[in-house]
């Protein structure tokens, strides 16, 4: 049986991202919890604006227990799907077995389905916690192959960094109206996700593609496999476009998602990672291709 929720010495509050005390709370707890700094968002244009946070808050104004909900549209098979994602989510070890999860999660997924989303995604280490509310797993795959000719490019690439003011303003622009990335599996929208993950993976490099106006978020590996991660443009440039612009000969590569616009036929390989996406809603509809959603998404 369920244990019923005990929230003796607690106080529920939801939509806090506004108020200093209440974000501060929230970056402690992902910090304590996960060892994840959010903090830096604020600097990088906040809180995705869309995002609705509910939380069990103690008697010293910290978070025991957080939940967060916020739109996230993405494609799926060629249509946009108006849906939700869910992310933050945490309690601290103190607060453990008494109900506060199971009743945010709750809370969540009613304030999604007030809102009329037709689905909600997120990302888990844990599925069993979400099965029962009708989540179920999407298989992810990355490409890899051989890396095609780098096309001849009209100038340099030029390094992004986000915490740089005129840099940020032209993320930002680019972000705003960037196409999804594939027909397949992709966001539409993920500023503030993109932006804050640039600041937690210290590998990700950003590189700005002037004549095609594209931010190439990648990597490169110790063997030399060139990685990419997400482009952010409202045309999505070639591979070999991209391997020009940014001066890059690699022999292999890796593409985290796919590549469908890229003008490149990679071959899929299961993601094998301890964090799955998962879907609530939609029926039984999944990707016709092989598929991931971008890193640069990861929520």
């Amino acid at each position: 049986m369920a244990k019923r929720l005990d929230s003796a010495g607690l106080t529920f509050r939801q939509d806090y991202f506004g108020d200093p005390v209440g974000w501060a709370a929230l970056v402690r707890l992902l910090q304590d919890i996960f060892g994840i700094d959010i903090g830096p968002l604020q600097q990088l244009g906040g809180p995705d604006p869309s995002s609705m946070p509910f939380g069990w808050f103690d008697a010293e104004g910290g978070l025991a227990a957080n939940l967060s909900a916020f739109a996230l549209p993405f494609v799926l098979n060629g249509r946009i799907v108006h849906a939700a994602g869910l992310q933050s989510g945490a309690v601290r070890p103190a607060w453990r077995g008494r109900g506060l999860y199971r009743d945010l999660t709750v809370k969540a997924l009613d304030w999604c389905e007030r809102q009329g989303f037709e689905a909600v995604i997120l990302y888990t280490d844990k599925p069993s916690l979400y099965e029962p509310y009708g989540f179920r797993v999407i298989p992810q795959h990355r490409y890899e192959g051989a890396a095609p000719d780098p096309s001849i490019f009209s100038g340099p690439a030029r390094l992004l960094a986000p915490t740089d003011a005129d840099d940020l303003a032209l993320l930002q622009s680019l972000l705003q109206a960037r196409t999804p990335v594939s027909t397949s599996l992709s966001v539409t929208v993920n500023a503030a996700m993109f932006l804050i993950n640039t600041q937690l993976d210290p590998d990700v490099r950003v590189s700005f593609l002037e004549d095609r106006q594209a931010a190439i978020a990648w990597k490169m590996d110790q063997a030399g496999r060139f990685r990419l991660l997400d482009v952010v443009a409202a045309e999505i440039p070639s591979l070999a476009a991209i391997l020009g612009g940014l001066d890059i000969a690699a022999a292999a590569v890796e593409v985290l998602f796919r590549p469908d616009k890229l003008g490149w036929a990679g071959t899929p390989q299961p993601v094998e990672s301890g964090t799955v996406l998962m879907l609530r809603g939609l029926g039984d509809e999944a990707p016709h291709f092989p598929a991931m959603l971008s890193p640069m998404a990861d929520f």
